[in-house]
């Protein structure tokens, strides 16, 4: 028996042995490529192909537009015809081609990413079409999942507010000339993205990227409840793409209150405690214990100066019992949150002014002076959100 060699064992047997050629594409036909894919998307989610209108959503027009575009170019027609298993490239185009009334045809091209300009290119460039690796980027941001345990984070989410509200925390633009790398993205660390507080629950093994860099899996719970599993590169890449993202500053960012700033600081204010001396028979009374609180960014003996004909002051002298500075803090957001932590004991009383007219002053409470110096250094140290005021005992108690 002659001996064959596998080739021709397969030969006689009636089996091609032809080796199909593997296909490359340009850069110009991965974009285009692309550029279809998310006009075969568009037909999946609504099952038709998108039209134009100004009815339509902006999207669903401008692809449209390129799908009207790529059933006019036959090198396009060629290169896609394999994807096309809905036929929109052989469908007859709309007899509506009206485009976005606010776009002459070379600035919606423009914004579709389509190159115009020269006749003789011979494939229309697709520009702003994000390529194959971009989208998969993308999705992994977008693919989110119920976070079955956010229970264990809600509170976390909801400290960070409260201390972002308060100024002890602040959020900054993620840019990438503010010198933070994605190794800079760790354990236990929050940002802002697409809208929503994240939170970096956990770090993986360090992996290494396909272009050399260490890289690492992270698990990140979102304030809306969901999770996802991307790499640092991906959260990366989509705080800087996002317009609004941010980083969250860790509470020890600066000193909220001291007696001098650091070589950082940027002086913010001061919280001011103002004792009146009315002679009014209730506040004469119970003079230890009535107090006006505020913040001021300026100088405290000019605003108290004509105290005794401002009603906000009661009409009478006032004299400072305690004054705390601040640094790098919003105050007014800090004068907010005090005065609706000791919201259960303002001083609701009504007096004349010097027109005859009734007036309620405000900022004015029933609380000792040791309270509001307990007050402070809670919010200080960030436990604020632990306690609250029992008016009745004037006193604060953990909750």
């Amino acid at each position: 028996m002659v001996d064959l060699s596998d080739d021709e064992l397969l030969a006689e047997l009636g089996v091609s042995v032809e080796q199909k050629a593997v296909r490359a594409h340009t850069p110009q036909q991965e974009r285009i490529i692309a550029g279809f894919e998310d006009i075969l998307k568009f037909y999946d989610e609504h099952g038709r192909a998108p039209q134009h209108g100004e009815q339509r959503d902006i999207f669903e027009r401008l692809y449209a537009v390129r799908l009207d575009r790529l059933r006019e170019l036959e090198d396009c027609r060629s290169l896609l015809a394999d994807m096309d298993k809905h036929g929109l490239l052989k469908a007859e185009a709309e007899a509506s081609h009206i485009v976005p009334d606010t776009l002459d045809d070379d600035a919606l091209l423009a914004e579709l990413g389509v190159e115009g300009g020269d006749a003789n290119d011979d494939i229309t460039q697709l520009r702003h079409v994000q390529t194959r690796e971009e989208r998969r980027a993308a999705e992994e941001i977008a693919n989110r999942e119920r976070c079955a345990d956010f229970a264990r984070f809600e509170p976390l989410f909801a400290e960070v507010s409260a201390e972002i509200e308060s100024g002890v925390r602040s959020t900054r633009p993620f840019v990438k000339d503010a010198g933070f790398l994605k190794a800079d993205i760790d354990v236990g660390q929050f940002f802002i993205l697409g809208g929503q507080m994240a939170y970096v629950a956990e770090v993986g093994e360090a992996i290494k990227a396909p272009n050399g860099e260490v890289d690492a899996r992270l698990r990140v719970v979102y304030s809306n409840a969901t999770e996802s599993n991307l790499l640092r590169r991906s959260l990366q890449r989509a705080l800087y793409k996002d317009d609004a993202g941010r980083r969250i500053s860790e509470p020890s960012a600066g000193p909220l209150f001291g007696n001098e700033p650091g070589d950082e600081d940027s002086d913010s204010g001061t919280i001011y405690v103002l004792r009146s001396k009315s002679d009014h028979p209730t506040i004469a009374q119970h003079r230890e214990l009535i107090h006006k609180i505020g913040v001021t960014g300026g100088s405290i003996a000019k605003r108290i100066a004509a105290a005794e004909n401002d009603a906000t002051y009661l009409l009478a002298g006032v004299e400072v019992v305690a004054e705390y500075k601040l640094f790098n803090i919003n105050r007014t957001k800090l004068e907010k949150l005090i005065h609706r932590f000791l919201a259960d004991a303002a001083y609701d009383i009504e007096i004349t002014d010097r027109f005859g007219k009734p007036v309620r002053p405000r900022e004015w409470f029933l609380v000792p002076l040791h309270v509001i110096d307990e007050a402070v250094e809670r919010i200080r140290d960030s436990s604020i959100s632990d306690f609250f005021y029992d008016a009745k005992n004037a006193r604060l108690v953990r909750r």
